[in-house]
């Protein structure tokens, strides 16, 4: 699939809550379409198809880089499903996110793609960029870089710094101590899951 840029909140009522692709929350509590209040038995493929769903677009990756995080995953030490998460989580666009200096995860893209993020003093706009322990993440020394930041650190989408960053509010700078940890990944997922849905097709 492409990346997504239909209705977010049709996709959170749906598969739950997406912390990186939504700030609102639905006003019903049941998925849209003209069967969505009906009980429905799902099978085990659809069961690992939402919770794949639920990476596509709370990251707001395509199935082609998905596939390349998972591959990546498999070839790394430990568990295949946290690495994954790390990955992901390690984005810069997500990074940007978590440090609060964005409300959503495609609105630090947008400030990572337009130029206005800089990692160790250049300026990085690649949303992909693997964030490693030691970086730091700063704001580009501009007026209008630093008065969109300003606005969007008062409407923050997750209230808790994760334990791997720091960020300092006066100056915009935020490092990357250490690798996150699982218990620190927002999004509601069994990751486990997304490793069995892969295991036949990648």
């Amino acid at each position: 699939m492409s990346r997504y840029r239909g209705p977010r909140l049709r996709v959170v009522r749906r598969l739950g809550e997406l912390p990186g692709l939504s700030r609102k929350t639905p006003r019903r509590a049941y998925p849209p379409g003209q069967h969505g209040q009906g009980r429905r038995k799902r099978s085990e493929y659809a069961i690992r198809l939402e919770e794949k769903q639920k990476l596509l677009y709370n990251y707001g990756v395509t199935e082609k880089q998905l596939v390349r995080y998972m591959k990546k995953a498999r070839r790394a030490t430990g568990s295949t499903g946290q690495k994954l998460l790390e990955l992901l989580e390690m984005r810069l666009d997500n990074t940007v996110f978590r440090l609060g200096m964005a409300g959503t995860i495609p609105g630090a893209r947008q400030l990572v793609n337009h130029g206005h993020v800089m990692v160790n003093g250049r300026i990085v706009n690649i949303a992909s960029y693997q964030c490693r322990p030691g970086d730091v993440i700063s704001v580009r020394n501009k007026d209008n870089s630093r008065r969109m930041v300003e606005t969007n650190m008062q409407y923050p989408g997750l209230a808790n710094l994760p334990e791997h960053l720091e960020f300092d509010k006066n100056t915009l700078t935020g490092k990357v101590n250490d690798v996150i940890k699982r218990e620190w990944v927002a999004l509601q997922i069994n990751e486990l899951l997304v490793v069995e849905y892969y295991s036949r097709k990648v």
